[in-house]
């Protein structure tokens, strides 16, 4: 078990954990009976089987009275995904005792507690931000019944604790706190310490993504980017946070990787190879969008293409270089849409990792963007385990929790290199 192998490798004894944090995919669905057992496979958060019900309820919501409670489209999210689980496994509907998100699923095989929060409802487009409590009308449109949903709990709060059982399995003290969880997201967000109005956040893992903090309940009319709760919000002090997602960074690069080169290459080889081409890959075009239903295009599979080849000119090195070019594009087509709506992506935080980790993809990202890209010493995991220690009282507040936060490396836009991506871009965004 990964813990294990963590404690053993930092010499650390289980009873010297004092609290848990839990970071989770967004908008994924597990759902259990009364005995707690799961009773199909979680639908994670790329499956694109519930676009249409989502886009339906859109519709006969109201998209106006929609946007304004939710302030999405129910889309292809969490409770979409429910919903096709009625019309099409019936059976299984009717046996189901609550659903969950995945990290709520985490927190109750360890405590047995069935719980979630209002920022993992707004997730799922279960959230009202009018009445500021559970979104009755997306219930009362797929007919679901209120006791379907967990518990709520406060994002930062001693919401359970480990059981015995999970505890001996684990090797750590019964009773251990869980005292945060938050979907990945908005836990990148809080892992770089991005808590205020006009701070972004990015990520490119198995998706690229880009989170700005605003104080007000501002949302795109077409729901190609999304505002939830963020990990802060509070009654005195709003916090939102909203997504853009484009479902096909990392995974792409690992399909090159792994599909199209036959594992030929390692990612820091694959990175140098396409550091040997220049900006904009002598016209080869790459699109991301082969991993389910594309937001920023209004819920619509677009897959993933090439185009642009020369059989006789291009090499495996000018492929590498325009994925990553393509996913930098992918982003900033999204990052236009969070422009419109009044978020600032002048200056973008991300940890040192993923696709981050390569000079193609942050020389095309900031210099599409325009942003100045801030790298940090931080992942996930250390954004978890810092929410739990505020969660739990350990630390008395985010500044003390955020001492050891170090920013190492800053990425910034030039002008000859900015003239020749913002070209290549354009060419790029006609052929979508």
């Amino acid at each position: 078990m990964a813990l294990a192998e963590a404690l053993h490798i930092g010499n650390i004894k289980g009873e010297l954990i004092d609290a848990i944090g839990i970071s989770y995919q967004m908008h994924g669905l597990v759902v259990v009976d009364r005995n707690l057992e799961v009773l199909r496979p979680s639908i994670i958060w790329c499956d694109s089987r519930a676009v249409e019900i989502g886009n339906k309820a859109f519709e006969s919501i109201g998209e106006k009275k929609a946007l304004e409670h939710l302030l999405n489209s129910p889309g292809n999210f969490t409770a979409s995904k429910l919903k096709w689980v009625k019309l099409n496994e019936r059976d299984i509907f009717d046996n189901i005792y609550k659903f969950m998100l995945p990290g709520d699923y985490l927190a109750m095989k360890m405590s047995g507690d069935v719980q979630t929060t209002a920022s993992g409802l707004s997730e799922g487009v279960l959230w009202d931000f009018v009445k500021g409590d559970v979104a009755d009308l997306v219930l009362e449109e797929y007919k679901f019944k209120k006791e379907l949903v967990p518990d709520l709990v406060d994002t930062f709060s001693l919401q359970s604790q480990l059981s015995e059982s999970a505890a001996n399995e684990l090797g750590l003290k019964k009773g251990t706190k869980i005292s945060y969880r938050a979907g990945d997201q908005p836990n990148n967000a809080f892992s770089l310490n991005v808590l205020n109005p006009g701070e972004v956040a990015a990520t490119a893992g198995t998706s690229g993504v880009v989170y700005g903090i605003i104080d007000s309940p501002t949302y795109d009319k077409k729901s190609r980017v999304n505002t939830f709760i963020h990990v802060n919000n509070a009654k005195k002090q709003k916090r939102y946070g909203v997504l853009l997602c484009i479902n096909g960074t990392g995974i792409q690069n690992s399909w090159l990787k792994n599909t199209l080169f036959g594992n030929k290459y390692s990612y820091n080889e694959m990175n140098a190879k396409g550091m040997q081409i220049k900006a904009g890959s002598e016209g080869v075009k790459v699109y991301p969008f082969g991993n389910g239903a594309e937001r920023v295009f209004e819920n619509e599979f677009m897959g993933g293409s090439i185009s642009g080849l020369s059989f006789n000119t291009h090499s495996d090195a000018h492929i590498i270089r325009a994925a990553q070019e393509g996913i930098a594009f992918g982003m900033n087509y999204g990052m236009d849409i969070m422009r419109n709506i009044g978020i600032d992506t002048n200056v973008v935080r991300a940890g040192e990792a993923n696709m981050f980790l390569s000079p193609v993809f942050r020389e095309a990202f900031v210099n599409t963007t325009g942003a100045v890209v801030e790298l940090y010493n931080t992942d996930g995991a250390q954004g978890a385990a810092r929410g739990a220690g505020v969660g739990a009282g350990i630390y008395k507040d985010f500044k003390d929790a955020f001492q050891g936060l170090k920013k190492i490396k800053t990425i910034e836009p030039t002008v000859e290199l900015t003239k020749v991506y913002q070209d290549v871009y354009q060419s790029w965004v006609v052929g979508i």
